[in-house]
């Protein structure tokens, strides 16, 4: 699995088990045994996962007495939004400009 410094958090989230433990982790803290229980893939496998979610900015992580829990970061989830509010603004700009030129030509 390849890691990435500051790396782009839809490419993050272009892998099916980063989605999964992302999905996962949107109901709340949890550490990595229990974010592997029912994964098809080991616990250093779900740890490099995080570690390419945390580096991605999407998943904030913090020790509790021995454990260490994982949880979805608000910011990055932000910034996620702001893109795909973009995107939304652009496409229904876009749309309206179709049905603007389709009502011309009637």
């Amino acid at each position: 699995m390849t890691t990435y410094e500051n790396a782009d958090p839809w490419g993050a989230l272009a892998d099916r088990t980063r989605r999964t433990i992302f999905k996962r982790l949107a109901g709340g803290p949890l550490a990595v045994g229990e974010l592997a229980d029912g994964l098809p893939v080991s616990r250093p496998a779900v740890s490099q996962h995080l570690k390419v979610l945390r580096r991605a900015g999407l998943v904030t992580d913090r020790q509790v007495g021995t454990r260490r829990l994982y949880q979805v970061d608000p910011h990055g989830v932000e910034a996620l939004r702001a893109e795909l509010d973009v995107f939304w603004d652009q496409a229904l700009t876009a749309f309206k400009q179709i049905a603007d030129d389709e009502g011309k030509r009637s």
